[in-house]
């Protein structure tokens, strides 16, 4: 059975990808959708940015119509801010609004932003109200399970921000104290969701690294999705694995260098077609080594990648690489090793 954020359909148990920031950017975000990924959203946009016509604010709310379903996300803390930034967002026609009331960034906490809201639910869902207002589009939200330990509020949360009519719920499995330390705990995202006053979507977020663990939370948690982020950085190959294994039980066979290689190569080309070429060949080298993780010997390769400043250098090393390890490829467990695979 699909599932519902308002007009939009997703298919069943979808799996979404993360806003991140200085990382979701439409390159990353054309990867990511070729190889399986079913909701996808901008980086996260300052409204007070938005609204001063920030330039790196406004070009976070570009994207190209293949992308669809796409959400844009903004985060702030002033009600007017946030509903001029929700009406800007309408004009740019996306198809939901997402605020984040999780990022546990402190620059974005100082601010009374992000999981910084999670300390004053009135003024959650003051923010929220102001946000529906202003736009016809579903509006949908990100959190975490509360501020520490002490004040894990995710039930009440969900019920109020359904009430005032949020579309969709994701919910990463730690409190702001805990940053991305520990283990996510999706018990509490379950109790969310088998709530019985609770109807939305409610979609889980926090450690899902293999196909194996997204099949296990499924199952054991009853979310109606999930999200990833971090363990798609350099793997962007993890959806469709996910989905394979969700269908078959059994693993897809891992992509081979030449086509790791090729992934890169639009990832690189689409960056400088999207940046520029100076800023989108800089802005690629923080991917190379996410891509190349597992491969024995890869650093200085990895070295190469970073000093060049031409696609057709870049181009030559890569075919290096290609040459150099063709027919081998990482074992799963030496990408979890390398750091590969972790957790968002």
């Amino acid at each position: 059975m699909a599932v519902k954020i308002g007009n939009i359909s997703l298919p069943e148990f979808p799996l979404l990808l993360a806003p991140m920031e200085d990382v979701s950017d439409p390159p990353f975000r054309y990867v990511c959708k070729q190889n399986g990924a079913d909701l996808m959203y901008s980086e996260f946009i300052s409204s007070e940015g938005l609204i001063r016509n920030a330039i790196k604010s406004k070009q976070k709310l570009d994207f190209f119509e293949y992308e669809r379903p796409f959400g844009v996300q903004i985060f702030g803390g002033d009600e007017e801010a946030m509903a001029m930034s929700a009406a800007i967002i309408d004009t740019t026609n996306p198809d939901l609004v997402d605020i984040n009331f999780g990022c546990p960034v402190k620059k974005v906490v100082c601010k009374g932003a992000g999981a910084a809201v999670l300390k004053d639910i009135e003024l959650m869902v003051r923010l929220t109200k102001a946000v529906i207002r202003s736009t016809k589009l579903p509006v949908t939200v990100k959190t975490r399970l509360g501020w520490d330990d002490h004040s894990k509020n995710i039930e009440q949360v969900a019920e109020r921000l359904q009430d005032i009519g949020v579309k969709a719920l994701t919910v990463h499995g730690r409190t702001r104290s805990q940053l991305y330390k520990g283990e996510a705990d999706w018990t509490l995202i379950a109790a969310v969701k088998n709530n019985p006053r609770v109807t939305i979507p409610v979609f889980g977020n926090g450690d899902i690294d293999s196909p194996e663990k997204a099949l296990a939370y499924k199952n054991k948690y009853g979310v109606d999705g999930i999200m990833i982020g971090r363990a798609a950085i350099g793997y962007p190959w993890i959806f469709n694995e996910i989905k394979y294994f969700l269908e078959t039980g059994e693993y897809k066979e891992p992509p081979t260098i030449e086509q790791r290689i090729n992934v890169i190569r639009e990832h690189l080309l689409r960056s400088v077609e999207w940046k520029g070429k100076v800023l989108g060949i800089l802005e690629m080298r923080r991917h190379y080594t996410n891509y190349l993780k597992g491969f024995p010997y890869i650093k200085e390769f990895r070295n190469e990648l970073v000093q060049r400043n031409s696609v057709e250098e870049i181009e030559e090393t890569l075919e290096q690489i290609n040459r150099r390890y063709t027919g081998f490829i990482p074992h799963p467990s030496s990408l979890i090793n390398a750091g590969l695979m972790v957790v968002n």
